[in-house]
């Protein structure tokens, strides 16, 4: 009997560490593909991050020069809401574009504007650049 519970307790701690390691890996995140053309007006960070390489995904930063300076996400180009009205001609009608602002306040400004002017598929970040950090996800000063 001695001999069996040490036995019996090896093999309980190696089937809770198996179940431990099994159950961590269940809950790691995984990354899914994202479709720019089934996106919802209101687009998460991770959606954003995941698309950053689709060369049919725009992104707009629509804070102002000293924000943008001070940390962006990487490609998004400077458009001020203030410039929008008057540069809509650099905004793609024909690719997927998002709008990016500190906190999703402006961004959603602008894509209601956009979306007003015929623009059908333009996005808001929520949460803008203060999700983006918090998720980690790259800055480009």
């Amino acid at each position: 009997m001695k001999r069996i519970l040490p036995i019996a307790f090896l093999l309980l701690t190696l089937a809770l560490l198996l179940v431990a390691c099994g159950g961590a890996a269940d809950n790691a995140p995984v990354a899914e593909a994202v479709d720019p053309a089934s996106l919802p007006v209101t687009v998460q960070a991770a959606d954003v991050n995941a698309l950053l390489d689709n060369p049919d995904v725009v992104l707009i930063d629509v804070r102002e020069p000293d924000e943008y300076a001070a940390g962006h996400i990487p490609g998004a180009t400077l458009i001020p809401l203030g410039s929008i009205p008057s540069r809509m001609s650099e905004i793609p009608a024909d690719k997927t574009v998002i709008a990016v602002c500190r906190s999703g306040n402006r961004s959603g400004q602008a894509t209601q504007f956009l979306r007003d002017q015929g623009f059908d598929n333009v996005h808001n970040m929520d949460g803008g650049m203060i999700a983006w950090e918090q998720a980690g996800y790259q800055v480009e000063k």
